[in-house]
């Protein structure tokens, strides 16, 4: 590409770039997007992508970018990898790419690379970890005896490699206490509970398991029952999974009524709180193409990516002055709360309850 022609298609993207934030719509991004593809600048294509979905998160053709983008990327990288493996093979380029792989849902693939990795490396017992990790969630998906004896073998192999592995006895306790073998699976949650860290799923496993009676037969023989009849026969729902259910429910009715106590402050126009493509809202607010939500979106995640960039530590709440008054904003990961409220009100007050409402409904929801 000669000079001029580089020029000229520079300030081609430059304008659709700012046609894009000036007048954001589903198409603009798009269309911006587009003209990356037929370049082949995938890590812009994602950009936008990325940047159109936090302003119309449920926008199939924005989705569909984001997808061919993130996918192509990650072709790319296995690409890279493999190339690697080809001229020095070593357990940790595989085990970079089994996690490509599982990032792309390439179950196949996965299970390939780790038996590849294994043949070259037998002791490799983090190729073995892997692999049962994924076994497991195959046999979780079918329920197949074959899938589940070998995910049993691999991670105990794990355990033979090196008996600390949390993960590994993790995977296990809960495989045994799924399929009925609780004598097998008191043995790992054992292990587990001896552990100052040991997290409450498991300790509330122990417990019922203590409760349950221990019957003789194998593991073997309680796979081939589970696969006749089609289902598991202990859930595994814990205690603590059900609170925290209840706690979820508990945590968005509390924010309803939070959001509603801060509207009924004088000046207080909108306010709402967003999760993900979700969000509950109070006030002047017409509907979820509001500018105030696509405002809040944008806002919390520009800011959060300049902290991250200027390495100033994590944003967390922030003022935003302009024509149409004040946005007070609060984040924690992809958690945000804010509010709009006329020129003159006292914000510091309103500021400080936006944190206590995020940091209830975390709370209540276990999320912390």
């Amino acid at each position: 590409m000669n000079l001029i022609k580089r020029f000229k298609l520079s300030r081609e993207l430059a304008r659709m770039e700012k046609r894009a934030k000036e007048d954001p719509s589903p198409s603009t991004f798009v269309d911006l997007a587009q003209a990356y593809i037929n370049l082949g600048w995938i890590d812009h294509t994602l950009r936008v992508a990325q940047e159109g979905l936090l302003l119309f998160p449920r926008s199939e053709e924005l989705q569909k970018v984001h997808r061919y983008a993130r996918m192509n990327r990650l072709n790319k990288r296995v690409t890279e990898l493999r190339s690697r493996i080809s001229k020095h093979p070593n357990p940790e380029a595989y085990h970079e790419l089994a996690s490509v792989y599982q990032e792309m849902g390439d179950q196949g693939a996965l299970l390939n690379v780790c038996q590849e990795c294994i043949r070259r490396f037998p002791e490799d017992g983090e190729a073995y970890l892997i692999l049962g990790e994924a076994e497991v969630q195959t046999y979780y998906r079918g329920l197949v005896a074959k899938q589940g004896r070998a995910a049993m073998k691999n991670l105990r192999h794990v355990l033979e490699l090196d008996n600390k592995s949390e993960a590994a006895h993790q995977q296990l306790a809960r495989l045994y206490f799924r399929i009925g073998a609780i004598r097998q699976a008191k043995e790992h949650l054992e292990h587990l509970a001896r552990r100052r860290e040991c997290e409450p799923e498991f300790r509330s496993l122990l417990d019922l398991a203590n409760k349950m009676p221990e019957n003789e037969e194998d593991a073997d023989r309680l796979l081939r029952i589970v696969e006749e009849r089609g289902s598991l026969l202990n859930r595994g729902e814990t205690p603590a999974r059900t609170n925290q259910t209840v706690a979820s429910e508990e945590a968005i009715s509390g924010i309803r009524e939070g959001l509603s106590r801060l509207v009924q402050v004088e000046g207080v126009m909108k306010a709402a709180y967003i999760r993900g493509s979700k969000a509950l809202v109070k006030g002047e607010i017409k509907n979820g193409r509001d500018p105030f939500l696509k405002a809040i979106r944008v806002i919390a995640k520009a800011s959060q990516r300049a902290a991250r960039r200027m390495d100033l530590g994590n944003f967390s709440k922030g003022i935003v002055d302009g024509s149409f008054g004040h946005i007070c904003i609060c984040t924690f990961g992809d958690v945000s709360a804010a509010i709009q409220v006329r020129e003159g009100t006292q914000v510091d007050r309103l500021l400080s309850d936006l944190q206590d409402l995020v940091a209830g409904s975390l709370f209540m929801a276990g999320q912390r």
